[in-house]
């Protein structure tokens, strides 16, 4: 059975000596022990050893505050009192209490009969003489029999109100406010007989109980007189808190979205656009009408994506639109990035996407096009079955792609390379018009510059090598992606993932059979079918022209 045992009076005299009768005590205990004593044991298992109590000589106070730490067995080590036979579960120097494992308890008895008192021990192995007697605080006891009556028990050293910490050492009992961690406050703590206070610093109100639980005052815009009680002015600071709060939440979204407009040079942007005033007034879109056309961007209204971002269906001004956020934008590319944003809002041709503005106010400017709704030229392709789009599809589409590559090398303010042909960047409206896409690669090329050093960017299957292995981008570059499309369209299979039995590309095995006059063995089944006066024989030729591997060997 668990018991709280109390030590007492003789305790308490000893202490009411001088201070300097504990430092002179042995030299032999911890921070715990007497002052000046060292290398002394403070703990055994769980238990925390304190002064009075000790387990080396030296250590502690008495006869009956002598420890014995042990292990039973395979268990971790346990206290004991004395010499070991009555097991310690706790001690608390701050209550004088020690609550101990016994079988038995044995009280101290008057013998009416004998008319003497006899004093008996309680618990097997406690000190006969003390400092120890039962707590009737902390056990509750059933007595049964005649002559029942309370005993005095001693007394105990308890630190004052208002203090804490071990009485049975100099300056152990100490202001509770010197001691924060102990009482946790985070504020002015003021110390009270028996308690403490803890109040926020001036000009701060909240919990000062929490880390970072006072937050500064702030003024409203009222006058409150003199005589208005503190509760009414507490009514007004509850009632207008939570408008207080959200407007100082729109306050910081609105200083954020402001800094990253200037940080993606917004001011620039509207420089160059303001040049144009047809597109100027709607280029600049604002974070909270992108929120609005896509319900926070939902992802319910997210319609692709790849490595790059993703793209969400959105409704602008009653239009339908696609809302492009990218994942990652390098800083250094900002002014480019804004750059390709004048010159591509410029940019009108019917089988090029309209960029229709941007958004500056986030940490990566977000695109907005028009809406394309078929889906893209890869998944026409690359459909389950065995038939796809027809050929005279697949020939005006390629007509229509070539076209607006055309118009985007010469016929544009300034010359754009794409950079990135290929299957999945041609989109197709509802009669299947081809619309060439996502410009996040391109590059505007001033008109001096026959070709520009940039790091490689592309798709593995369409990537011109001469520019993959020179870095140096030119309108052939384009020109090479868009053979590879060719002979996409004229194959049916994907460039970035085909190897042929002895490990060459699409391009490369599309070639061969060209040369050696098989193409049958690779051609889509159903154009051969559909085909009219050897057209496919003639797209055939031009995709291998366009995949020469020197770029002035390529057609423009």
């Amino acid at each position: 059975m668990g018991f709280f045992v109390a030590f007492g009076a003789a305790v308490a005299t000893l202490l009411m000596l001088p201070s300097s009768f504990a430092s002179a005590a042995p030299a032999a205990a911890a921070a715990t022990g007497p002052a000046g004593s060292i290398n002394c044991t403070t703990g055994c298992g769980s238990i925390s050893i304190q002064y009075p109590f000790g387990i080396e000589p030296g250590c502690y106070h008495g006869p009956g505050f002598n420890l014995t730490c042990a292990s039973r067995g395979h268990g971790p080590p346990e206290l004991f009192l004395g010499d070991g036979t009555v097991q310690v579960l706790e001690i608390s120097v701050e209550h004088s209490t020690v609550r101990i494992n016994s079988t038995s308890v044995q009280l101290l008895y008057h013998d009416n009969n004998s008319s003497r008192t006899t004093s008996r021990t309680w618990g097997v192995g406690i000190p006969e003489r003390g400092p120890y007697f039962l707590s009737e605080s902390t056990n509750i006891l059933e007595a049964i029999g005649c002559n029942i009556q309370g005993v005095q028990d001693g007394y105990s050293c308890r630190c004052s109100k208002g203090y804490e910490g071990n009485p049975y050492v100099p300056g152990g009992c100490q202001d509770e406010c010197e001691h924060p961690e102990a009482h946790s406050c985070y504020g002015i703590c003021q110390n009270f007989p028996g308690s403490f206070g803890c109040l926020c610093h001036d000009g701060t109100y909240g919990d000062p109980f929490t880390k970072g639980g006072c937050n500064k005052k702030f003024v409203i815009g009222l006058s409150v007189g003199l005589g208005v009680g503190g509760s009414t002015s507490l009514l007004l600071l509850a009632l207008g808190g939570p408008f207080i709060m959200r407007k100082i939440k729109l306050r910081k979204v609105k200083k954020m979205r402001r800094k990253f407009f200037k940080e993606n040079h917004g001011l620039l942007l509207q420089q160059l656009i303001s040049r144009n005033t047809d597109i100027g007034h709607r280029m600049i879109i604002t974070l909270r009408d992108i929120e609005k056309a896509t319900d926070n961007f939902d992802r319910a209204r997210i319609v692709g994506g790849g490595g790059h971002g993703v793209v969400f269906k959105g409704i602008l001004d009653l239009q339908v639109v696609a809302i492009k956020k990218s994942k990652i934008v390098v800083q250094r590319e900002i002014n480019e990035f804004i750059n390709e944003v004048a010159v591509l809002s410029q940019v009108n041709h019917r089988n090029v996407v309209k960029l229709l503005g941007c958004c500056l106010e986030t940490k990566v400017p977000l695109l907005v096009y028009e809406f394309i709704s078929n889906g893209t030229l890869y998944n026409h392709l690359h459909i389950e079955g065995p038939v796809s789009l027809s050929w005279d599809d697949r020939l005006r589409i390629s007509m229509e792609v070539a076209k607006a590559l055309s118009y985007l090398h010469s016929s544009a303010s300034m010359p754009i390379f794409h950079r990135d042909v290929k299957s999945s960047n041609i989109l197709l409206n509802d009669a299947l018009t081809a619309k060439v896409s996502d410009f996040g690669a391109s590059r505007y090329i001033p008109m001096d510059q026959t070709g520009v050093v940039t790091a490689v960017q592309g798709t593995f299957g369409y990537l011109d090598p001469m520019y993959y292995y020179t870095g140096r981008l030119t309108d052939k570059s384009d020109v090479f992606s868009f053979g590879v499309v060719l002979v996409e369209l004229l194959t049916r299979k994907k460039p970035n993932d085909y190897q042929s039995v002895d490990g060459g590309s699409l391009v490369s095995h599309f070639i061969s059979l060209l040369i050696e006059g098989k193409l049958v063995d690779i051609v889509d089944p159903q154009i051969l079918e559909e085909e009219e006066d050897k057209e496919v024989q003639e797209v055939a030729t031009l995709a291998a022209l366009c995949t020469k591997l020197k770029g002035e060997d390529r057609p423009t």
